[in-house]
């Protein structure tokens, strides 16, 4: 049963990480082309509208996905349910999204974004269609299926996006590219997945999977508003192209950060779920999980941080320079987000859903409180801010950690200390070593290397049991 768990666990790792990165890598690829083309004001524009777009998401999947996920006896009608109610909650807020266009628009004082607003809140219908799809795949681990379909979306829409850039549609071209993708997607994963609705829908079991799943879903929302709050004071209080440069920085420190952060939360939720009542085993290999993140993340996100500037020259061109400062300070943000994600994994899989929500309204105050006192002071400062509110709620987050199997904020960092300090004593080599190197491009490429061979070397040396894991894992 160990092995058989392990194994499955190594391969739904396999197969999520190579949909991320493969989706986001060209995603991200078409992201650095557009933005060559296309202006700060542009993307600043479509920031201006994500926070409408992300509540909506929210409010389609309720906690709807995790609730399947957890249920170990789910029917048929459970997800026949759960897919004529998403369905129905899509159609009713693009109704409302397209109402609300004008107000929004006022709002930021953009008339553009009318049209904009109506296009673009079409992707809360197409979503739709498929979180049920989504969460039987993931239940069964089956990200292979996922990958093809995202990668297909990507290529598709991505050559799409480019060809509106180049032919001049500007920031129509970022919005239509996000529509295929998603249609792109839905069609993929119909023509992938062998479940289709039946003519069922049970009020009981609503009920049961609502119980659940709406403490999520208001958490969710919570979350949203809250990682999008920056979008909407920076697009009210700032000019369009400061938005643009924030963006483009978050969407840089996300690349690593976030789909990292997408793979634990998608492979460790399924797993945790079938030991959910052993809670010694259960300890060990969320340990392990919680080790090999930070083994990972840290030090690519504090090598990021290092090499913006080389990193946002050469791949943005001049006019986005401004984005390499936020991208330093944001990455020391983002780190942490893998360790929230596996945290609040665990009060899922212990169906403490009620404890869930309650730490995201208190997390989410104290995130507006540092808010509102780094607003004053400027772009700069608010990223500074985001990194106390981090860690903050990282110490909220681990509290019930430690009371339901005994892993609180001490211990964790404590298994969590030596990747830290390889990270930062390699952020301080790497800073060293491309201080007197003149050439932008020789900055980038020889600081990537240095980081590498750096980090390799310090973990072999102190026999890194999280390096001994990986080579383990990769040699099977």
């Amino acid at each position: 049963m160990v092995e058989s768990l392990r194994k499955k666990t190594f391969k739904g790792t396999i197969w999520s990480t190579l949909e991320r990165f493969s989706t986001q890598g060209v995603a991200f690829v078409v992201m650095i082309i557009m933005a060559r083309i296309l202006t700060p004001e542009d993307y600043g524009l479509v920031g201006m509208l994500t926070i409408f777009i992300a509540i909506s998401q929210s409010l389609i999947d309720s906690g709807f996905s995790q609730a399947l996920i957890r249920k170990q006896d789910r029917l048929e009608i459970d997800n026949s349910t759960v897919f004529y109610f998403n369905i129905a909650v899509g159609i009713i807020l693009y109704i409302v999204l397209f109402f609300c266009a004008p107000l929004i628009a006022r709002f930021y004082n953009e008339p553009i974004l009318i049209p904009l607003t109506r296009v673009i809140s079409l992707s809360v219908i197409i979503n739709s269609f498929v979180v049920v799809q989504r969460a039987l795949l993931t239940t069964e681990l089956d990200f292979k299926t996922q990958a093809k379909a995202s990668l297909s979306a990507a290529i598709v829409s991505g050559v799409v996006g480019i060809t509106m850039a180049y032919t001049g549609w500007g920031v129509w071209a970022i919005v239509w590219y996000q529509i295929i993708n998603l249609l792109v997607n839905v069609v993929m994963l119909w023509g992938y997945s062998k479940w289709r609705p039946k003519f069922l829908y049970s009020w009981k079991s609503f009920r049961e999977l609502f119980g659940f799943g709406s403490k999520l879903a208001m958490s969710g929302i919570i979350d949203t508003l809250y990682n999008n709050i920056y979008l909407i004071v920076i697009g009210k209080v700032f000019k369009a192209s400061d938005l643009g440069y924030y963006t483009r920085a978050q969407q840089f420190a996300a690349f690593p950060s976030s789909n990292i952060t997408g793979i634990i939360q998608r492979v460790t939720f399924p797993v945790l779920c079938t030991i959910q009542e052993d809670d010694d085993r259960l300890r060990i290999v969320y340990r392990k999980f919680l080790r090999l993140s930070a083994f990972v993340i840290f030090p690519l996100m504090i090598g990021l941080a290092v090499l913006a500037k080389p990193l946002i020259l050469i791949l943005l061109k001049e006019q986005w320079a401004f984005a390499a400062t936020l991208l330093s300070i944001i990455c020391f943000q983002l780190m942490w987000y893998p360790i929230h994600a596996i945290n609040l994994n665990l009060l899922q899989v212990k169906g403490r859903s009620d404890l869930f929500l309650k730490l995201e309204i208190w997390k989410k105050c104290i995130g507006v409180i540092v808010l509102c006192i780094t607003l004053p002071k400027g772009l700069v400062a608010m990223c500074i801010g985001g990194i106390a509110s981090s860690i903050i709620c990282l110490i909220i987050n681990t509290h019930y950690t430690g009371k339901l199997i005994e892993m609180g904020f001490f211990r964790q960092m404590r298994d969590l200390l030596p990747s830290l300090l390889y990270s930062f004593t390699m952020g301080g080599v790497v800073l060293i070593s491309i201080h007197f190197i003149p050439l932008i491009s020789f900055k980038l490429i020889v600081g990537i290397a240095v980081g590498v061979i750096y980090y390799f070397i310090i973990s072999r040396l102190t026999n890194s049991p999280e390096l001994i894991e990986l080579r383990s894992l990769i040699s099977k």
